[in-house]
């Protein structure tokens, strides 16, 4: 039996994700602090589709993802409750950016290389399993992306087990894992979607992900 999605957040990433989960069979609740934003989505996505509030998706799934602003994802976590984060893994798809336009293509973070944002979520609710995952490409290419070879998702945490569930999905998701070790690779991770970023902004080309090349 697949284990069941709950998703905090409401946005484009945690649609398309949402929407990624319920092809691939799973169950999936949307927690949002509207419901009523969600019409949309609910009626596209069938049966298997829920949405409420952060707190009864967070109780809803075995699995949970976090795809909010980075700057409320604290928040977020808090009126999802530590008891119904507690134990689960939690896929991280969040960055720290900070407001304001990019410098020359380049965007600002409100995090240093010393304290990423999924560190700061991990000493917050330390005993649910963050792993970092989709936070370095945009939302059309997170699910089944058609690319001439397959591309390169990059995660980090703590918890084996729970890297172990996110690997299973970014199979199905048609990704490979780069498993870059414990949550202080976050560091690392994050400003991935700055680069990631750059040609979007200083060429319009949003299409591209990342490879890593092994000899």
């Amino acid at each position: 039996m697949k284990k069941t999605i709950g998703i905090i957040g409401s946005g484009m990433v945690a649609q398309t994700l949402g929407s990624g989960f319920l092809k691939h069979g799973y169950e999936v609740m949307l927690g949002t602090r509207d419901t009523s934003k969600l019409t949309e989505w609910l009626s596209g996505n069938g049966q298997g589709a829920k949405a409420g509030s952060f707190a009864e998706a967070a109780a809803f799934g075995d699995i949970l993802v976090l795809a909010v602003k980075g700057d409320v994802g604290l928040d977020a976590l808090a009126l999802a409750g530590a008891e119904r984060l507690n134990g689960k893994p939690i896929i991280d798809a969040t960055n720290p950016l900070a407001g304001g336009p990019p410098e020359k293509g380049v965007l600002k973070f409100f995090t240093t290389l010393e304290d990423s944002l999924m560190e700061r979520y991990q000493r917050a609710f330390p005993q649910a399993h963050f792993v970092k995952a989709f936070n370095s490409v945009g939302n059309p290419a997170m699910v089944n992306p058609t690319y001439e070879t397959t591309p390169t998702m990059f995660i980090c945490g703590n918890d084996a087990d729970a890297k172990k569930e996110v690997e299973g999905i970014l199979d199905l998701f048609g990704w490979e894992t780069a498993d870059m070790g414990v949550v202080e690779a976050a560091r690392a991770i994050e400003p991935l979607c700055i680069l990631w970023c750059i040609p979007g902004f200083n060429e319009n080309r949003w299409n591209h992900a990342f490879k890593l090349l092994i000899p």
